[in-house]
């Protein structure tokens, strides 16, 4: 029996399965097909034929859905998973599978769209009316899980899908198209009340209403979030006859749901009019799931949870049903490659794919006064001639990588004004274009920029396993004339003509894009591999929502690179472990049988920044998190500072002693451990130790303050001295201990001079220094929950010098990281807190700083399509 041959076979009965009645009529039409091309079937293949009936018949056998990823508000029971019915979904299995997936990202995609099937409302009552949130990653394949949870739901009674598909045409065309090519794989089961053509949004039907659904039949209407278009479609729900309204089982996917969807009047009892139009089409539909898609879900956890109480007595779009989080896509290149993890193991270390512009850049590049956005020109920089002779590079390295049919693109974002886009793609094309001749032939200052910008970043990072990237510049060579052929400067705003935009329809496509906030929600820049980013903002889902970088990037992940200000870089570091933060309190709130309302998600603050618009927070108590069931870490020193450098050390001398005296400590693997300490002992450490102000995140007021406020329950806390084995003694002694072991922590080359970013201090395996047990996963809440309850503080004791590690391949150590070369030995600390996230009493208020104007448009490159004209 073969089973490529039984494989063979169960995709033919998988593609086929909606024309027929059962699975063996289904067997039957291929067998009767193939026997009419190939003769009559042996008893070979008979048996295989079978056999794939009971392989394909398997895959709707009902399953143990987990929701390991979701906080749940007592959900029905109601769906298992596809079944033999299941046309939709197997239809897009297959395709999948055309397109390359392999079968884990397959797997992956069903697990986690069956899940989110699993918390919507159930078809088969007259009348519901659920509201769920999916939490994404940012460019990860949001849109993958709703292709099949659309497929799943059709499958499984619904019978109408609305999607508002962003707030441009050209989000809403690419949202029809990919919805067209992936789910309606059995075109004869769907009505269509939408089209890919420019004119072809959600209009009001001739008849005034929708039709009455048909048996196994499906309709979709893909419409831009506008409030001239939903008004429209609440017309339409009206002019709809009873009967027909009765019958339809409504699944409304609002894509980028944090995005104008959420109600920021400034007025308690107002509402923005898309967020009104939004609300009354869910009031005008018995049966409805409203389930909003976003990566940054700030603004839609902080909406009231309760109606508000006006006339019309509206609910609003609080995910009260269900919150969900999808895991981590598999081949995923986000955060945890760009930025690394918070933990200081080896293989926790991020990708060196960053590049710092020099400090004069941002003003030779952007205006810095609104009043010249017309007037100022930007001028060619080192460091974005560097970027573009890079992008032209990787485009060559994967030409000689055979990947010539896959698109290439390389994101400029350096402003919001429409016309700097103009200026800077005019630039770009025209510094290419002067160097077209050299670079084809291979000579002149041009090629030999090229060969040292690409001999310069080929040492920076290599494909797994080894030492360097593994094109030389000959193969370089060799493709650019070809890259610079196929190379086009499109720009991309809500005011750039068609010819200009985008168009990924006609082959693959090498590209230098410029443009504004409109590349920073939900258009996928594909192939993306080198990104100049110049465009800042003070709130968290603005700023995250403009990491295009993030995505997939299979047979290329030793290329991408991101060219930024350091400000930017900060941020970004500190925001991806926000984002994670988010994610594992939703696992940690459902595990405790929490519910989406009887919680509130809470969002950590970093002073100077806002979570997002101060009118999308107005329901929002000011409070951050406490630091219960959190760990902290110094990864931010003042390298160049004596006086702080010296002063700390002394503070720890200081507890070393206080603690000598009152205690003797145990040699543990990691280090030395001391029982029983004072909280007072530590609270004068903490008080005496200067934490650097580049630490967004940890603050000392605040430390202190949740310290003074939580002091009763923290009374006594366990101190461990970390020490590896390294033979490096410190300069001083650290009290009565005695000159003591240093350990090695070299900063990130690309941080400000001004201070030292070691990015991760603690490794997960030092937070077990005082457990009884081993953790049972990899992640640092499992360490965690090892260990007794109480407060642990680890004292880190740097070298001053710090010289990077070598690989253990032999190589020299990526030059992402160089010595440390602080003025004296460093000390450093972390802090493990005992008790649940987010489960204690005490918190500490921080103000929401009100960001500028500037910095809370939803993109002034768009602001006419977003509002669109009364119908």
């Amino acid at each position: 029996m073969t089973s490529s041959q039984i494989d063979t076979f169960a995709t033919q009965i998988r593609q086929r399965r909606a024309n027929y009645g059962s699975l063996e009529e289904t067997a039957a039409a291929c067998r009767r097909e193939m026997e009419g091309i190939f003769g009559s079937f042996g008893p070979e293949m008979i048996a295989n034929l079978e056999a794939a009936v009971e392989k394909v018949r398997a895959d709707f056998q009902d399953v143990e859905i987990l929701r390991r990823h979701s906080i749940v508000d007592a959900p029905e029971d109601w769906y298992r998973g596809p079944g033999a019915n299941s046309y939709h979904w197997s239809a897009l299995h297959e395709y999948l599978k055309t397109k390359g997936w392999n079968p884990d990202t397959i797997g992956s995609l069903d697990r986690a769209s069956t899940e989110v099937v699993s918390l919507l409302g159930n078809p088969g009552r007259d009348k519901f009316a659920c509201r769920g949130l999916v939490v994404g990653y940012v460019q990860s394949g949001k849109t993958a899980n709703m292709t099949a949870v659309m497929a799943k739901a059709v499958d499984a009674g619904y019978n109408m899908i609305i999607v508002l598909g962003g707030v441009t045409n050209k989000l809403r065309k690419q949202t029809q198209d990919r919805f067209e090519k992936d789910v309606l794989r059995h075109r004869n089961l769907w009505q269509l009340y939408t089209t890919s053509d420019p004119a072809g949004d959600f209009v009001q039907p001739a008849n005034g209403g929708f039709v009455m659904p048909a048996e196994g039949h499906a309709q979709l209407t893909v419409m831009k979030k506008e409030g001239s278009r939903l008004k429209q479609l609440r017309r339409t729900i009206s002019k709809t006859p009873a009967i027909v309204l009765r019958e339809l089982k409504v699944l409304l996917i609002d894509d980028e749901c944090d995005q104008a969807s959420v109600n920021s009047a400034r007025g308690e009892f107002d509402m923005t009019r898309i967020n009104a139009e939004i609300r009354r089409v869910l009031a005008a539909l018995p049966a409805v799931t409203y389930v909003g898609y976003t990566a940054t879900p700030f603004a839609n956890v902080f909406i009231n949870p309760y109606p508000y109480g006006n006339e019309e007595d509206l609910d609003d779009l609080y995910p009260r049903d269900f919150i969900t989080a999808l895991e981590r896509p598999i081949g995923y290149f986000g955060a945890r490659e760009v930025f690394g993890s918070d933990s200081a193991e080896a293989d926790g270390e991020e990708r060196d794919m960053i590049r710092i512009l020099h400090e004069d850049d941002p003003d030779r590049l952007r205006p810095t006064s609104p009043r010249d956005k017309e007037s100022f020109r930007p001028e060619m920089t080192e460091s974005l001639e560097d970027a573009i002779l890079w992008f032209l590079s990787t485009c060559a390295i994967r030409r000689a990588r055979g990947q010539e049919d896959e698109h290439m693109s390389m994101l400029v974002h350096s402003s919001q004004f429409v016309r700097q886009h103009e200026y800077m793609s005019e630039l770009i094309r025209d510094w290419v274009e002067q160097r077209r001749a050299d670079l084809i032939s291979g000579s002149g200052e041009p090629t030999a920029r090229l060969r040292e910008v690409f001999e310069r970043e080929r040492e920076r990072t290599a494909p797994h396993g080894q030492d360097r990237i593994p094109e030389d510049f000959d193969a370089v060579l060799a493709h650019v004339p070809s890259v610079l052929d196929a190379l086009c400067y499109p720009v991309e705003n809500g005011e750039t003509d068609e010819p200009l935009r985008l168009d990924y329809t006609s082959g693959p496509v090498t590209c230098i894009v410029v443009g504004g906030t409109v590349l920073a929600r939900g258009l996928t820049l594909e192939g993306l591999c080198v990104s100049f980013f110049l465009r800042t903002s003070k709130q968290y889902d603005t700023l995250l929502q403009m990491g295009r970088w993030f995505g997939y990037r299979r047979g290329y992940e030793d290329l991408p690179r991101l060219w930024t200000t350091e400000d930017l870089a900060s941020k970004f570091r500190s925001l991806a472990v926000i984002e994670e933060e988010i994610r594992e309190d939703i696992a940690i709130y459902r595990e405790s049988k929490l519910t989406p309302r009887d919680f509130a998600v809470k969002v950590r603050s970093i002073p100077g920044m806002a979570i997002t618009a101060a009118t999308k927070m107005k329901h929002a108590f000011r409070t951050s998190m406490s630091f219960s069931g959190k760990h902290v870490q110094t990864i931010r020193f003042d390298h160049s500072s004596s006086e702080i450098l010296g002063s700390n050390w002394g503070a720890a001398s200081q507890l070393v002693d206080a603690m000598l005296a009152t205690s003797v400590p145990v040699r543990k693997n990691r280090g030395l451990l001391f029982r029983g300490v004072s909280f007072q002992a530590v609270r004068r450490f903490l008080a005496a130790t200067e934490i650097s102000d580049e630490h967004m995140d940890l603050k000392k007021s605040h430390l202190i303050r949740y310290l003074d406020e939580t002091a009763g329950s923290l009374g006594e806390w366990n101190v461990a001295i970390i020490q590896t084995k390294s033979a490096t003694q410190s300069a001083k002694p650290l009290g009565d201990l005695g000159k003591v072991p240093t350990m090695r922590r070299s900063r990130l080359r690309e941080a400000s001079p001004r201070y030292a970013d070691i990015k991760a201090l603690m490794s997960k395996e030092d937070v077990l220094i005082d457990a009884d047990r081993k953790p049972d996963k990899e992640d640092w809440t499992a360490y965690k929950s090892c260990r007794p309850p109480i407060p642990l503080l680890l004292l880190y004791l740097i070298d001053a010098k710090s010289e990077p590690k070598e690989r253990k391949s032999g190589g020299a150590e990526p030059p992402s990281r160089v010595a440390l070369d602080a003025v004296s030995d460093v000390v450093g600390f972390g802090i493990v807190f005992p008790g649940q996230k987010d489960r204690s009493g005490g918190y500490f208020s921080v103000d929401i700083e009100a960001p500028a104007v500037e910095e809370t448009e939803e993109g002034q490159d768009q602001i006419e399509e977003v509002e669109g004209a009364d119908a």
